[in-house]
């Protein structure tokens, strides 16, 4: 396809540069729309409408919510993904099929296959890359058996009106319904989901799995049958079935591979029905080493001396989303010894360690952080970790227990690690207790991992390259001196390959910056803690900022820069 020539013969692309491009894509083995894209020289839309003009193919753009799995079902995945076409709609005797290569001879042949095989005519619609990438996430789990199951409770609940709950109590019991709720946790632990998402829209109901901390659409079902799923999954956690007007907790377990996976769940009153949504607490997904966390170099040394001290505060501060709990249950594995009392308080208890003493509070009943807290310490503990510091009363009581000889573990809500001091300040901790109290104050976010086995290596954009630069050469003197900046930056993309499942990416890790507490950081908590003077300080004792720990992560393949810009805000 001679894309670059047209937009070349169009005047939109220069024609030195258009003469590049070609040699390039003949080098490389791009198609010509795939490295426009990648340059970023033209907009994707542009580029697919001229090619629908040159082929006489229509563009349809598509919403992938509208597409069913059960559409999706009509081409195999592995074909779909090879061949870059999908399924869009079929009735008695056609099928549309959205193209990203509708002059590929190869791809037409297995359309034609496909369709002689399923004794239906095709319709063909050029689709962008971008589209194609939406729809073929849905592929990422297929619920046949869920479908199956599904279409046994519509035979049973063929009732127009709102069920009873007499009818719910019987339903949510009976077999359809308990494999369909059964096997929509188990894709959801198969596709390394971290949550489940059931939630009433129009007049269906959709399942949207939340995979690398995105959320894909793979299922969904007649509004009909949603009294059923959601009273199946409030049985099976203890809730009340005929309380529909308030939200509701709980939880449930359940043997999968021979582990135990916790599921905490969470119901919500919506104007078309109740929403559930399942965190699934996977012991092999959410617990971590520290090794496993993404720490490095400087970070991973400050932070195992910083564990070893026998009492002060370790702060780890984030988004909601960004792995402090997941860092905090890391630091508790390592110090959990026969010879210490380790005690937490958490909001909810997210996975049981063996060996720890763990409490979950109940605001409801008076039981919150502060409260525990007291009691905490008639249990004559070593170790403390409190889920989250938020109010001044549990910041002061926390503070304390650091002064009177016990390590404490706490969450708390801010940006960066030097944002931290002033937020304690804030809640009225006085200033000269902190140098004595704080050792360490972790930030973190997360970042998608690239698949090793297929991401890309790429002449970095100018302006990437501009930025990394600049990045780098704000780096502390003891960290510059230890990597060798190079005079061209290259970076690495996803790709995709059966190895990652065609995501290009493989699980999370963290990108931190950790501050902490020296003498010279001390006179400024005393003097003037803005947190002006505070970054000031940090650049001094070696402190790498959450970007910069990206850009070195980005530098060794390990991720992309596009998560880290997204992370850090830009």
């Amino acid at each position: 396809m001679a894309i670059i020539k047209e937009l070349a013969k169009r005047k939109i692309l220069d024609k030195t540069k258009a003469a590049e491009l070609e040699i390039e894509a003949k080098t490389s083995g791009k198609k010509e729309e795939e490295l426009l894209l990648e340059k970023g020289l033209i907009e994707e839309e542009k580029i697919f409408s001229i090619k629908s003009e040159i082929l006489g193919i229509p563009l349809k753009r598509i919403d992938s919510e509208e597409i069913s799995t059960k559409i999706l079902s009509l081409i195999p995945e592995e074909t779909a993904k090879y061949y870059k076409m999908v399924p869009l709609k079929k009735d008695d005797k056609n099928l549309e099929v959205g193209m990203v290569w509708p002059e590929d001879i190869e791809a037409r042949e297995a359309l034609k296959f496909l369709a002689r095989r399923m004794n239906l005519n095709t319709k063909i619609f050029l689709i962008t890359l971008s589209d194609f990438k939406k729809i073929v996430e849905k592929y990422r789990i297929t619920p046949k058996e869920i479908e199956k199951a599904l279409e046994k409770i519509e035979e049973e609940v063929k009732i127009e009106r709102k069920p009873s709950a007499v009818e719910i109590e019987r339903i949510v019991e009976e077999a359809p319904i308990v494999k369909a709720v059964t096997n929509i946790l188990r894709y959801g632990i198969e596709g390394g989901a971290s949550d489940i998402h059931i939630e009433p829209v129009g007049d269906k109901t959709k399942v949207r799995f939340r995979i690398l901390g995105k959320l894909f659409s793979t299922l969904s079902f007649p509004i009909r049958i949603h009294p059923a799923i959601v009273g199946r999954i409030k049985v099976m956690s203890n809730l009340r079935l005929d309380e529909t007007r308030i939200p509701q907790d709980g939880r449930f377990s359940q043997m999968y591979e021979g582990r135990k996976i916790d599921f905490r769940v969470s119901t919500f009153p919506t104007a078309r029905g109740e929403k559930i949504v399942l965190r699934i607490l996977d012991p092999r997904m959410g617990l971590k080493k520290i090794e496993e966390l993404g720490l490095s170099g400087r970070n991973f040394e400050v932070l195992e001396k910083g564990i070893k001290k026998p009492y002060g505060m370790i702060l780890v501060t984030g988004p909601t989303g960004s792995g402090k709990t997941t860092t905090l249950y890391a630091i508790l594995q390592k110090l959990n010894r026969e010879e210490v009392n380790i005690v937490t308080l958490e909001d909810p208890v997210e996975y049981l360690i063996e060996g720890i003493n763990q409490s979950q509070i109940r605001p409801e009943i008076g039981y919150d952080f502060a409260k525990g807290l007291r009691h905490i310490l008639r249990q004559d503990p070593d170790i403390i970790m409190v889920g989250e510091i938020r109010d001044s009363e549990t910041a002061f009581l926390a503070t304390h227990a650091a002064l009177t000889g016990h390590l404490v573990l706490s969450t708390l809500h801010t940006n960066n690690a030097i944002g931290a001091i002033p937020r304690l300040l804030d809640l009225g901790v006085p200033n000269f207790l902190l140098p004595a109290t704080l050792n360490l104050i972790i930030a973190q976010r997360l970042v998608r991992v690239l698949c090793p086995k297929c991401r890309k290596k790429v002449r970095a954009k100018k302006n990437i390259e501009t930025l990394i630069l600049r990045e780098l050469e704000s780096l502390p003197e003891k960290i510059k001196a230890k990597i060798k900046i190079p005079k061209k930056i290259y970076v690495f993309e996803p790709k995709g390959c059966k190895d990652c499942d065609f995501k290009g990416f493989v699980g999370r890790i963290g990108i931190f910056e950790i501050l902490e507490m020296t003498k010279e950081l001390e006179e400024i908590v005393l003097k003037e803690p803005s947190e002006t003077k505070i970054l000031e300080v940090s650049k001094r004792q070696g402190m790498i900022t959450i970007r910069q720990d990206g850009i070195l992560k980005v530098l060794e393949g390990k991720t992309s820069i596009e998560e880290v810009l997204r992370e850090t805000g830009e």
